[in-house]
Parts: structure tokens; sequence; C-alpha cells
């Protein structure tokens, strides 16, 4: 059955975000242009009521906007972290519809077992767990009708949520926040694309006796239907009270499985969201999810770890060239330190050559008060453009590090960084990013 993509289905979720998303902005245009009051908390919680509400890409924009250090207000953000990604599912009814529409009506004879009953409901599907003819247990990952409608009329909201936040401070320019969320956003609709991420990762994390993956199920999926084998786990939450060196085992082997790809690949996983992953009986790690996946040029990398050296040697030369590296562009002297305290604080476990937590605070208190340090300075330079790379990247150091403060886990980050970046080369990085994404069918290097 096709999806409603037409102007029909646009306008009317166009007309539900709106409603919320324009409520927002007269509120604040109000307070910026007329003097007049308004109870920031309790609309921050009005706009996650309503965008909890709805299945589809604004909840996921909201929630990426929410890690990303003053690219909304403070009670807007805090508000948007919460936003959990277990939407009401849809019921037997939807599913039947929806499958019969990807692999035709006789699909229920395709599978031994399939559960009617969502096992996991996100914001742009969900997934059933299911059984082959040969008793392998799969995960059969549906998205929701309509969604490139919902991705096109969201985006639409996100540039005017971006609009409205410019009229109210310019600390953060971000223009290209939004248009690499608009990409990435794009690409999760495309679960072939998912398929050949999931193989990249299947390839990259093969040696990694910590981590698993699973395999998709070429002929039971399609652009909108991901059929993959089953992983059994718990919810890393679960672990809280667990023993530290369980606790230490499932922070490393999440580290590797985010870093390998990285320094070895170019290639980050964006969205460490607690329902991308699960933890096995051995304490390994489960990767769920590979729909927000960036493949980075290979300079880029390097910028990484030519600021952690910059850093560690206090060379601003060299922190000058590593943020171009990064894409940042006509750095002014303060801007560069500005920009250096922040980096100082996400670079800090591995400045340290020894066991310690992912920050010494048992809150994330500090890190607030280093990123409203940091705004405040941006604020007063005239506002710094973030580029697009940077946006997966740093919301991936900073989901890792919420779910290491959560684990309170203690290791030698600085040790485990120079264990995959010791002996790092960019041109034989290049060569083996190529090779990798050439073998899975994604095409040429970025």
């Amino acid at each position: 059955m096709p999806d409603e993509d037409g102007f029909g289905s646009r306008a009317r979720r166009f007309a539900r975000t709106t409603r919320t998303v324009g409520g927002l902005a007269a509120k604040i245009a109000g307070e910026r242009y007329l003097g007049v009051t308004i109870d920031r908390d309790r609309h921050a919680g009005e706009l996650r009521a309503a965008l909890g509400g709805l299945k589809g890409p604004l909840m996921k924009v909201a929630q990426i906007l929410a890690t990303i250090p003053d690219a909304l207000p403070d009670e807007y953000a805090e508000e948007l972290r919460q936003l959990q990604a277990d939407a009401p599912s849809m019921g037997p009814p939807f599913v039947r519809r929806r499958m019969a529409g990807e692999l035709g009506p006789d699909w229920r004879a395709r599978f031994k077992d399939f559960d009617l009953t969502a096992a996991h409901a996100a914001s742009l599907g969900q997934v059933h767990r299911a059984t082959l003819h040969d008793g392998q247990d799969v995960a059969v990952k549906l998205q929701y009708p309509d969604m490139k409608a919902a991705v096109e009329s969201d985006l639409k909201q996100l540039k005017l949520i971006i609009a409205v936040y410019r009229r109210y401070d310019a600390a953060i320019r971000p223009e290209n926040i939004q248009a690499e969320i608009a990409d990435r956003l794009r690409e999760e609709l495309d679960y072939r694309l998912e398929a050949k991420h999931m193989a990249l990762y299947n390839a990259m994390l093969a040696g990694e006796a910590g981590v698993a993956t699973p395999r998709s199920i070429p002929e039971l999926s399609t652009g909108r239907l991901l059929t993959m084998t089953w992983l059994t786990g718990q919810p890393m939450m679960a672990l809280a009270e667990a023993p530290v060196e369980v606790r230490n085992q499932v922070a490393q082997n999440m580290f590797r499985a985010w870093y390998v790809p990285f320094y070895r690949y170019g290639v980050i996983h964006g969205d460490p969201h607690l329902g991308n992953y699960s933890v096995g009986e051995d304490a390994s790690l489960n990767l769920l999810d590979f729909g927000s996946i960036r493949v980075f040029p290979p300079g880029f990398v390097n910028g990484v770890i030519e600021l952690y050296l910059a850093l560690k040697h206090d060379d601003q030369d060299r922190a000058a060239a590593a943020y171009a590296d990064w894409g940042f562009k006509d750095l002014s002297k303060e801007m560069l330190e500005t920009l250096t305290i922040w980096a100082r604080f996400i670079y800090a476990p591995l400045l340290e050559d020894k066991v310690r937590r992912i920050q010494d605070a048992e809150t994330g208190q500090y890190g607030a008060e280093v990123a409203q340090k940091v705004h405040q300075e941006l604020r007063r330079l005239g506002g710094v453009a973030p580029p697009r790379e940077f946006v997966l990247m740093d919301r991936a150091a900073i989901g890792l590090g919420s779910v290491f403060m959560r684990l309170k886990a203690e290791l030698n980050w600085a040790e485990m960084f120079h264990d995959l970046t010791g002996d790092f080369d960019v041109d034989l990085l290049a060569e083996r990013q190529a090779a990798a994404l050439t073998n899975v069918g994604l095409g040429d290097p970025v």
C-alpha cells in the first residue's frame, strides 16, 4: 500500500505541528520585542508534550537539538532531552496492511511465527519479533506510513524553530546544523541504505568480541521494511546496580563499538540513544539501529586527533589548523580560545592517563556551567556556525558520555584512545574506508 506522500498528507502534518511551533514563536517574539514575560519552563513542557505525541521525525529532531550545546534555550533543551522514542505502537490491522504492502498478500506464509504486537515502537517505525521457517529469530522493522511526507513537513517546522531561536539568540548560527539534520533524516527513511550500513558495521566490528551486530535478511526487506537477525539483551540501565567490573566492561565495549569505526574507517554511529543498543549476558554490546550513520572525510578524523594533540601540548597554531580540518572557518583568536574551552571539557578524559570516571562530578552540572560560559562568549563575539560534521560527532560524544556517567564506569579512557590512534595514518584510513564502503555497495568514499 503506497504512502500518502502528496499535498494532503503534508498539509495535515504541517497544520498539526504549526499550531505547536507557531504558538511558541509568538510567545518568544512577545518576550523579546514586547517585553511580555512568559513562563518558559511551562511552555517548554507544553512543547515536549506536543512533540512527544507525534510519531515521526520532529521528535527525533528535538532529541538531536537537545544534545547540541546551546542549540536551544536551556529550558527547552532540558524538556526535549526527556523525549522518549517509545511512541505508542500501531495495532495488528495496521501491521497486516503494511506487511502486505511491502511483501505481498502472502507475506504471513514467509514466516513460521510473527508477533503482531510490536516489541519496540520508535519515532519512524516499529519492530516486531518473528521466526523464520529454519528457526532463526528475526526482528522485523516496519516503517510507519506517510513518513516521507512527515519528514518534509517536519523539516519545514525545523526551519521555523531555528528561525525563532535565531531571533532569540545568535550565539550559534545553525544553518549547517539544519542542513545536516535534514540529510540524515531523509537517509533514515531508506531501509535499503540502513541494510548497507548494517553490513558495513558487521565488517568494521568483525574483530570485536565485545560487540554484536545483526545481519539483514535481504529477501524479506524492502525500502520501508528491514528484517534482521534478532539479538537478545537487556536495557543498558538495567545494569545501574551491577558490579563495577561489569559496568566497566560494558562501557569499554561501547567505547570500542563507536570509536573503532571512527578512528579506523572514518564512520560514526550518530545516535547513541538508549533504545539503539542492549547488553548481552556476557556484558557484550548489541548495536540495533543503523539509520543515523555518518561517513567523514579522512582529513576530518585527522583533525579530531590533531585537536587532541594541540590540547595536550597547548599548541594554539596546531589547534587552529585542527579546527580548520573540522570545517570551522575564519576563526579569530578570541573565538578559537572560546571553542577550546568546550574542547578541553570534551577531551578531558583523554588527556589524563589514569583510571577515572568520564566526569569527576556526579551530575552534569559542571558540563552545563562550561556550556554556559562558552555560550556567553560566543554571543559576545558575534556567534559561530558549527560545520555540518560537528553535529553527529558532538552528539555521539555527549550521548556516550551520558551513558558512561550513568554506568559510573571507571576506566583509563586515555589508554583506550591511544590504543585506537597511536598508529594513525590518514592515507591508510582513506584506503581502508574506500574498500569497506565499496564492499557493501555504498559507492565512492566522501
